[in-house]
């Protein structure tokens, strides 16, 4: 006859970890609408710098089953490839069936990472050239986060033009403070070479709080203002590459803009001129 152990809660109902969890590690909140944060990368991840995963939490549990289902949604990874930890830049919505979730994680808690990096806004996808810009909206800033501190940037570029259009400054901190921090980073200056980060020109704008430039890059791009700005030529598919992450109609309006300077568009399988980030609606 065996030894009857007793029953203990413990031993009745564990609780089950998240599907692929990761455990938050940093939260900063921006504004009311934006926040970003780091979590433990997966030992086995490999990505390339400006790739996204599929990153959530765990669904309301159903009112008559109990079931939890995950709420995932595509998250360009905003760390580069060679960090130890993976960093995300998020949007609030208040009834989003995730973010709504997501905005309220503290450190220590768990998310869903799914280990399997895809996309289209990396290096590979692009013809070899001189000047690299990169155009974004609100949380497509993201992908260039990674790509600003990927080495391969600077060695590939002689120049990287960023531009960044929101409606408030104060939803350009998270990039503004990211490229100040290239500066005083001594593993990038070491890594790159020595004030690699002059290669950069920033250029933010705002459409609907006030600031030094105000704007849609497109409409200044259009009326010539920003190249002057800049002191570079219009896009030329001899010198010029460029990516793009912002919402659709950006998306679809800088790409025909670029059609107009003969660029074409790239993929991983046929590299070219210019690359869109279709998973990515700000």
């Amino acid at each position: 006859m065996t030894e009857q152990k007793p029953v203990t809660e413990t031993t009745a109902k564990a609780v089950p970890a998240l599907p692929d969890a990761q455990t938050v590690t940093d939260v900063k909140h921006y504004t009311d609408r934006l926040f970003s944060f780091r979590c433990t990368r997966p030992a086995s991840l490999r990505f390339r710098s400006g790739e996204f995963v599929m990153i959530g939490l765990m669904g309301d549990p159903h009112p008559e089953t109990g079931k939890q289902k995950p709420l995932l949604r595509a998250y360009s990874i905003a760390s580069p490839a060679w960090d130890e930890e993976m960093e995300f830049y998020s949007i609030k919505v208040p009834d989003g069936p995730l973010t709504s979730k997501l905005q309220h994680i503290k450190v220590g808690d768990e998310i869903i990472l799914r280990p399997k990096p895809v996309g289209t806004l990396v290096h590979d996808a692009l013809l070899p050239g001189k000047r690299l810009w990169f155009f974004a909206t609100g949380t497509g800033f993201a992908p260039f986060a990674s790509l600003l501190r990927e080495p391969q940037t600077y060695e590939d570029y002689d120049e990287v033009i960023i531009t960044h259009t929101c409606r408030e400054v104060g939803e350009l901190t998270y990039g503004r403070d990211l490229i100040e921090s290239l500066k005083e980073d001594e593993l990038l200056n070491e890594l790159i070479g020595e004030g690699f980060w002059k290669k950069i020109k920033y250029y933010p704008t705002t459409t609907r709080e006030e600031s030094p430039k105000m704007g849609r890059i497109t409409d200044l791009m259009k009326s010539g203002e920003a190249f002057a700005d800049l002191g570079v030529a219009p896009l030329n598919p001899e010198t010029d590459r460029a990516m793009i992450c912002g919402n659709l109609a950006f998306n679809l309006e800088l790409k025909e803009m670029f059609e107009d300077y003969g660029l074409e568009e790239g993929a991983n399988s046929k590299p070219a001129h210019y690359v869109v980030e279709k998973a990515f609606l700000d």
